[in-house]
């Protein structure tokens, strides 16, 4: 066990990787982005044609959002679609919402 481990909870931890993930206005802009196309998922070129971004800057935060377990990818080479990860979505809904109940 680290040190780290005796002082942080599960769910501390989770919420700390769901914010570090939503700290920056562009991933915040692909989850909206992709939160309102739940019925599908998109890709990639599909946001970096809304976004004033170079498509190599866009894929260091689909992998930001995709390492924090908000995001998922389907690889239909050479193309990756992306969507939002339902579980993990709702599970961040619930634990910020209880967090800022206290």
């Amino acid at each position: 066990m680290t040190e780290k481990e005796k002082y942080f909870t599960d769910n501390q931890e989770k919420i700390a990787r769901f914010g570090k993930a939503l700290s920056n206005p562009i991933r915040v802009f692909i989850l909206d982005y992709l939160a309102n196309n739940l019925d599908k998922c998109c890709y990639s070129g599909d946001m970096a044609e809304e976004l004033p971004i170079a498509r190599s800057t866009l894929s260091e935060h689909l992998a930001e959002l995709k390492k924090a377990g908000l995001i998922q990818g389907e690889i239909n080479p050479p193309y990756i679609k992306y969507c939002i990860n339902r579980e993990n979505w709702e599970d961040a809904k619930l634990m910020f919402s209880n967090f800022f109940k206290r």
